[in-house]
């Protein structure tokens, strides 16, 4: 396994604490300007003509809209990705100063520069099978979006959130997550990844788990020949069908049989539960690095499940 390029790491909003700050004078604040460093604030008020204000202490801070976010000057961005900023962390660089319509001296920043320096010298740089940080900014049936660093979004497809089949990302995911992601195809500026390869082999998953145990799981899918129960969010086993049971339902099963050479798991539902399912964390069993190819298929199993990430 190779290590990922090395390049200056772009954190995603709100993950490196170090960033955050709040002067105690003006003058400090006037030194980081000079310094041309990322900083990160609260947006605590975005205006009617959508400019996000930050609180940086000693003076008020705005980003005036075309400085929001890369995207929002031609229309490819919406004004939604700055109305859904407030009261979330925001980075920024210090652009100048200016007074405002009541003569109160502002920090004037910009987003969108952090952005742009993010995609020319850290997402640019990614190689296909690159594994990085990951904040979850918002979940659609058709995956989840993430911010892969100083606020720029990409997209994991609901169908490479898990080897496991989930109906809908809310499944795997809350908003706010802190996850690790693998880079799985570049289209121009589009980039997409990939969590189920972090997520563990089949045989690292049901290495947690032994033949004569009562475990917890959730109900996955409900079909006539049995019910797909989630052991693990990279793990399912099918289970005998059982009266009343729907999809979503928190359920004790047995595990009858761990078969490897068909990848298949056994079980038969004990007890089922109509209390909430909270969603599963996922345990990481790849945190960093570059991956060229991974097998989710046991070597002895007859049906074959990989990922080829030198061939995209």
């Amino acid at each position: 396994m190779k290590k990922v390029c090395d390049v200056m790491k772009f954190y995603p909003e709100g993950q490196n604490s170090e960033l955050c700050v709040k002067f105690e004078t003006v003058s400090q604040i006037k030194d980081y300007a000079m310094k041309n460093e990322i900083l990160e604030s609260k947006v605590i008020l975005c205006d009617r003509e959508h400019n996000l204000h930050v609180d940086l202490g000693a003076m008020p801070g705005i980003i005036p809209r075309e400085e929001g976010a890369i995207g929002i000057d031609d229309g490819s961005i919406r004004d939604i990705a700055l109305i859904s900023k407030v009261n979330k962390n925001v980075c920024f660089k210090i652009l100048g100063f200016r007074r405002d319509d009541w003569g109160v001296l502002c920090a004037v920043l910009s987003r969108k520069c952090v952005q742009q320096e993010c995609k020319t010298q850290f997402l640019n740089s990614l190689n296909i099978g690159d594994v990085i940080d990951a904040r979850v900014t918002h979940l659609e049936k058709f995956g989840a979006f993430i911010d892969v660093g100083a606020g720029v979004n990409a997209l994991i497809p609901i169908d490479m959130l898990s080897v496991s089949r989930i109906s809908h990302p809310n499944q795997r995911l809350s908003e706010g997550d802190d996850i690790k992601v693998v880079l799985r195809k570049r289209e121009e500026e589009k980039l997409t990844f990939s969590l189920k390869e972090l997520l563990g082999t089949w045989e690292q998953n049901a290495s947690h788990f032994s033949t004569g145990e009562t475990v917890t799981g959730i109900v996955r899918s409900v079909e006539s020949y049995g019910i797909f129960v989630e052991l693990a969010p990279n793990l399912a086993g099918l289970a005998e069908p059982c009266e009343g049971t729907r999809e979503g339902m928190k359920v004790s099963v047995f595990i009858k049989s761990l078969i490897p050479q068909k990848m298949k798991i056994k079980l038969v539902i004990v007890e089922a539960f109509d209390e909430g399912v909270s969603t599963q964390k996922p345990e990481f069993y790849i945190n960093d690095g570059h991956i060229d190819f991974w097998r989710y298929s046991p070597d002895s199993c007859e049906r074959e499940i990989v990922t080829d990430f030198s061939k995209d």
